[in-house]
């Protein structure tokens, strides 16, 4: 098992440790170890085989005795113990906003609701306003919960889906009967959420049955749902669809272009295709035979590549990010495409916690863990003190911290720390740091932490103030936006936009892969109106730093080029542009 695993069932048993009413400190060490195993620089796997694993902070001699079994066996004695008597509906009902672990075991214990389904039904009978805790609002919020669930249950994060298809892609590629094999679908147009996972492979015909095998009986595989000798179809442990289709070498190209989609795109293609007299699909060009003629004599389009499709059609080259029929075809034609950001040109990101806040790295260990990636500086970017479930930093301890990013600085080499801060804007627009404190950061990310249920002008307004503060640089997760779990709070994007646009700020792309706000769409108007991007991860954790890449991602379907993101810039750079030099 690794260590992602590993993490997995340790949250697991916090959660479980929750549902039964155990010790809340015991619950809390099992979901704090998970966070640990996630995030330490350590390797679990070698230090549980050396029986090393209590020299980690927060890893007790319980804890480390189930890690050290998930290692050895795969499973563990007190996990399975744990999951007696517990219901998997429970999980089920926990992905409901507002539902936490407390409520459903109250709700498992006095009504015996084990389902979403009868957890629907009692509420719509108004079964649940008379129990202690509840009422009509909380029945309300638990249907509308259960609506939107219901509304992306066949969706996951590109996180998600991405770990899935790399694991089951590297196994059929190492297969040496495969020739070429890439993900295609809406996972390589890097969209917002996932449906299912799509793989398009070439294969020496010899060895397909044998590629199918492996496919289908991969360790990951829960079901298989079709089997066939070009196309074989499985439901992933994770949940997700994953279908194989094998062709032809010479069929990959067009399979490969025909299967990334979007299918609006492919309709504009194919009918480039027939204006030249030819018809495209899945396996390559063939000539159209005109209505009452025979066949003509037009020799074959050989494509090796992608490229090579287009420039049949008369395009360049289309990224499969652009792919959405929103414009692409025609700059295309104009040869108008920009050169899209490349996750290679990213210099340093900003947005980042630590300790000091609600992150489980020190400073220190974030920032080795931004020269580790090859990037020149790192914007700390802690909570402000408004925040204290995230443990704000009071103006004491914002002064504490700057001494230590001082300390650190001294000691690097070509790398450095930009004091920041993630501040509050509070109801009434103002910021949680009076301007005194604001004035000593390099940078301000102003976000909306609280009352959501604004309306949107009342949520325009609050925004469009702090844009206006002189000392607040970029804007953080401007909708508020949890994927797949909550809608944005309700926001004239447009308008903020304009003013970001009007008064010089950045607007970041957050790029956890919940959050993915700013949205791609809103980005391009972004884009368009000069308006600065900043890639940031919002990461908790020194391994979540490489969630940029979703957030680049998120900037190429958004028709970034490289001078349009902020944190494509040299430490030097970017220092020049934050004191607006």
């Amino acid at each position: 098992m690794d260590r992602s695993g590993i993490a997995d069932i340790l949250d697991e048993m916090g959660t479980l440790l929750e549902l039964k009413g155990a010790n809340p400190f015991k619950s809390r060490a099992f979901h704090n170890a998970s966070r640990t195993v996630s995030s330490v620089p350590e390797d679990v796997i070698a230090l549980a085989k050396s029986e090393r694993l209590t020299t980690i902070k927060g890893i007790g001699e319980g804890i480390a005795k189930v890690i050290t079994e998930l290692v050895e066996h795969g499973r563990s004695k007190e996990h399975e113990e744990l999951k007696k008597g517990i219901p998997p509906g429970l999980f089920d009902m926990m992905k409901i906003q507002g539902l936490g672990p407390k409520k459903v075991a109250f709700l498992f214990r006095q009504k015996k609701i084990t389902s979403i389904e009868k957890l629907e039904k009692a509420a719509k009978a108004g079964e649940l306003a008379g129990l202690e805790g509840f009422g009509r609002k909380t029945e309300q919020n638990i249907l509308l919960g259960i609506e939107q669930l219901r509304k992306h249950s066949s969706r996951f994060h590109i996180s998600t889906a991405e770990k899935a298809a790399l694991e089951i892609l590297d196994a059929v590629k190492s297969h040496p009967g495969i020739m070429r094999c890439e993900l295609a679908g809406s996972l390589r147009r890097r969209k917002e959420t996932i449906g299912d996972i799509d793989i398009v492979a070439s294969a020496r015909k010899n060895a397909v049955p044998a590629i199918m095998k492996m496919f289908t009986g991969h360790p990951s595989v829960t079901r298989v749902t079709g089997e066939g000798e070009t196309k074989s179809s499985v439901v992933l442990s994770s949940g997700i669809n994953c279908d194989l289709r094998i062709v032809t070498d010479a069929e990959f190209p067009f399979a490969m272009n025909y299967f990334t989609g979007s299918k609006e795109h492919n309709v504009r293609i194919r009918s480039l295709a027939r204006e030249k007299g030819w018809s495209l699909n899945e396996y390559g060009f063939s000539a159209v035979e005109e209505e009452g003629k025979r066949g003509t004599s037009k020799r074959a389009v050989k494509c090796r590549d992608e490229a090579d499709i287009y420039k049949a059609v008369g395009l360049p080259y289309i990224a499969p990010e652009l792919r959405e029929d929103a414009g692409e075809i025609e700059r295309a034609k104009e040869g108008r495409l920009p050169e899209l950001v490349e996750e290679g040109d990213i210099r340093g990101t900003f947005h980042c916690h630590t300790t000091y806040s609600d992150g489980r790295n020190t400073l220190k260990e974030m920032a080795e863990a931004a020269i580790a990636l090859g990037w020149e500086y790192l914007g700390i970017a802690d909570h402000s003190q408004v925040a204290t479930y995230a443990n704000g930093l009071t103006e004491e301890r914002v002064r504490r911290q700057h001494e230590e990013i001082d300390a650190l600085n001294a000691t690097f080499n070509k790398f450095r720390l930009f004091k920041g801060s993630e501040v509050d804007i509070l109801p009434d627009g103002s910021m949680d740091f009076r301007d005194a404190v604001l004035s000593r950061f390099d940078f301000v990310v102003a976000s909306v932490h609280s009352q959501f249920k604004m309306t949107e002008a009342e949520m325009t307004k609050r925004i469009l103030k702090a844009v206006k503060n002189k000392h607040v640089t970029m804007l953080g997760h401007l909708t508020g936006r949890l994927l797949l779990e909550r809608e944005g709070y309700p926001v004239n994007q447009s308008e903020i936009i304009q003013a970001a646009a009007d008064y010089g700020k950045v607007i970041e792309i957050n790029a956890h892969p919940m959050r993915l706000d700013l949205d791609w769409r809103w980005v391009r108007i972004a884009v368009e109106k000069k308006v600065m991007i900043s890639i940031n991860p919002d990461s908790h954790t020194a391994t979540g730093l490489s969630d940029v890449r979703y957030g680049v991602g998120i900037a190429r379907k958004g028709w970034c080029a490289k001078k349009d993101v902020l944190n494509t810039r040299n430490a030097k750079d970017v220092s020049k542009l934050l004191k607006n030099e």
